[in-house]
């Protein structure tokens, strides 16, 4: 194998091309590219060895013609990383921020300025990480998600040149060179190992975990580099690393931890090809092949907002969609190819360095201050008719302390709502945080007030535990619960509030339907299906956890909220744009067969310790159908959490469990005069 820094790469274009289109297959929906996102790693292997090479074969140059004028130029490397990178990422940015202005809601739009911000500073990567929760759009609507992997090239862009340099001025020549980048390969190797299965957010998004894929690629360049192969072994070395790219683009999938130890498949297979260095080969050699790969950059920029559109009109599993969405993903980025990335990337070439970097810092600037004051301005409310706008605003028309109270780690807050006096604790997750407001608008007097226990992601199931995540503490939280309450008055009601199934049969959104297929929680050890001693040990956590509580107080489960499966206000107000209204809603039979087993537990747990039980159906459902909206007005902030205004509806629910507590207890009372009468008696001379 032989290259230089410069040099075109027959094979690497092709390779390139094997990539993107694996990505847009995958991002697509295609039947039997489940692991198609296995092709940003393949560019991040070709990055890395083309980006050590164009360093080392200019270090090497320099150390070559002594006093003249270096052959590598650290300004140089950046502006040429710029000037491939930023102007068809300008152009897509620029037509997103159009094209938001007319078919996105405040919110949306508000999200889109910030991505954009954050996507031309090349820090999304770490804004998609630190995004991730609850209350934030969903991943498969970020028109700008993608560009996560953009950023961590760009990040490693900047680190590469300075180390490698760095490493040269102290000891010039490629095996300090190598040392450094095995050094640092086996570390991020060693952390993406380690951190995936426990931190799989951090591991995807960010450099530390990825950096190894492009040092892998760095590596291969120094020390395959001089290596000369015959025909037969390259042959050999390009079908093996073929077989394992796409041995990788079946086999993995969404629920495969990534990267980590898996993602040495499609990396070593990568190496391969770029080892092999075949010219002329049937696997990338074709005119398509080579045009993929010349046009994969702006491919991958426009494939994604394609994709989105098609979720945003729910199309994603219409098969003509589809392939209008690929046709348009093609010509999108042959366009965007042909006319902004080449000929920018030609003009600034030829510019003064100077006038390039400010030529790109101004276009920059075009895009990005409007951005930002999209941002600033909340998405710029008054763009959409009022009654469009009202409907996707109910998406803010939550609890306005759920933020502050709605615990993510222990410590949980233990937030009060309303007076000075204990009235009842809610116990819960998310579903609880989202309805804790009307409790307290149930209260039956001002002085009392709601404690609020609730933590994201935590049923009210003793010994749980959630797959990947050692520091998942809900079962610690619940056994301090479960003692804390002990001191507290016993006459004070608790309420059990969760989105139980989701714990139990999995999600139900379609783009999470992956995640369904093994068991996130888990009681005892990890499980890889749903067998009957799954379900068993469920059901008796759910029940051991009301009956300790029951044990001091009187205790309510709330029945579970209907899960709408997509998110209400942006459906309906999607629909409105469109000109046909929408109505979100599910079948009473639906959600009785998707709750039927935490229904049956419920009823168990009464049974057992006299727990009472709040059923919010009558409440939210009508004519075998449970709604998302009353009157037009969504009545969910997304697909399965109650807003304010559909929590209200349950206060008359909530307000029973005030008129238990004042009404005595007319067995107790009999049982009380008897007790008396008979100690009359024996008393009695």
């Amino acid at each position: 194998m032989t290259t230089t820094g410069k040099s075109f790469r027959e094979d690497i274009n092709g390779l390139r091309a094997w990539a993107v289109l694996a990505v847009i297959l995958y991002h697509f929906g295609i039947t039997g590219f489940s692991g198609g996102f296995i092709g940003v790693d393949v560019f991040f292997v070709i990055s890395g060895f083309l980006m050590t090479g164009i360093i080392a074969s200019g270090l090497e140059t320099s150390a070559k013609q002594g006093g003249a004028r270096p052959a590598f130029s650290l300004v140089g490397f950046y502006l040429s990383r710029a000037r491939r990178i930023i102007p068809a990422l300008l152009f897509l940015t620029l037509i997103l921020m159009i094209a938001g202005w007319f078919f996105l809601s405040d919110l949306e739009y508000k999200e889109l300025g910030t991505h954009v911000i954050s996507a031309l500073g090349f820090f999304s990567n770490i804004k998609l990480w630190r995004e991730v929760g609850y209350f934030d759009a969903a991943s498969h609507e970020k028109l700008l998600l993608h560009t996560w992997s953009l950023s961590v090239e760009w990040q490693f862009y900047l680190i590469l040149p300075l180390v490698l340099i760095a490493i040269w001025r102290i000891r010039p020549g490629r095996v300090p060179l190598t040392a450094t980048l095995a050094l640092g390969l086996l570390l991020s190797l060693l952390l993406s190992i380690f951190v995936s299965p426990v931190e799989p957010t951090f591991a995807f998004y960010l450099l530390p975990t990825r950096a190894w894929e492009m040092l892998a690629g760095g590596l291969v360049y120094l020390l395959a580099n001089p290596l000369r192969l015959s025909a037969r072994t390259q042959i050999a070395l390009e079908t093996g690393g073929f077989s394992l790219i796409i041995a990788a683009i079946l086999l993995f999938d969404a629920s495969s931890n990534w990267p980590g130890w898996r993602a040495l498949v499609p990396v070593t297979g990568t190496l391969l090809v770029l080892i092999a260095a075949r010219q002329g080969s049937p696997w990338t050699g074709s005119r398509i092949a080579q045009w993929l790969g010349d046009c994969s950059y702006s491919l991958y920029l426009w494939h994604w907002p394609f994709a989105v559109a098609l979720s945003y009109l729910h199309l994603q599993d219409h098969a003509g969609a589809i392939s209008l969405g690929m046709a348009l993903t093609l010509l999108f980025g042959w366009l965007s190819y042909s006319l902004v990335e080449t000929p920018a990337r030609t003009t600034l070439t030829r510019m003064p360095q100077w006038a390039g970097a400010g030529a790109l810092l101004a276009a920059i600037c075009v895009v990005a201050l409007p951005s930002l004051l999209v941002r600033v301005q909340q998405g710029i409310p008054g763009r959409l008719p009022a009654q469009i706008s009202a409907v996707f605003n109910e998406a803010e028309n939550k609890n306005p302390r759920i933020k502050e109270c709605l615990a993510f780690s222990l410590p949980v807050p233990e937030c009060t709502y309303g007076g000075d006096t204990l009235g009842v604790i809610v116990i819960g997750d998310s579903h609880a945080g989202a309805m804790i407001r009307s409790v307290e608008k149930a209260l039956p007097d001002r002085a009392l007030n709601v404690l609020d226990w609730t933590l994201a992601s935590c049923p009210t199931i003793l010994g749980i535990k959630k797959a990947g995540e050692r520091d998942y503490r809900c079962d610690e939280f619940l056994t301090q619960a479960v003692n804390k309450q002990k001191s507290l008055p016993s006459d004070v009601p608790m309420l059990i509030i969760n989105r139980s199934a989701a714990y139990i049969s999995g999600p139900n959104e379609p783009d999470r339907t992956d995640k369904a297929k093994v068991p996130l929680f888990y009681i005892g050890s990890p499980e890889q299906s749903r067998t009957h001693e799954f379900f068993q040990a469920m059901r008796d956590g759910m029940i051991e956890a009301a009956c300790e509580f029951a044990k001091t107080r009187p205790v309510y489960m709330v029945r579970p909220t209907p899960e709408l499966k997509i998110d209400v206000p942006k459906t309906m107000g999607r629909a409105l744009m469109l000109g046909r209204p929408a109505e979100v809603s599910v079948s009473l039979e639906e959600y009785r067969q998707r709750n039927a087993f935490v229904l049956e537990t419920q009823d168990m747990a009464a049974e057992r310790c006299g727990v009472k039980i709040l059923d919010p159906i009558p409440y939210l459902c009508s004519d075998s159908r449970c709604r998302g909206d009353v009157g037009g007005q969504p009545i969910y902030f997304d697909d399965d959490h109650l807003s304010e205004r559909g929590g209200s509806l349950l206060i008359p629910m909530f307000r029973k469990v005030f008129e238990d507590i004042s009404r005595p207890n007319e067995a107790i009372v009999r049982q009380g005069l008897t007790e008396a009468k008979e100690k009359q008696a024996s008393s009695s001379p």
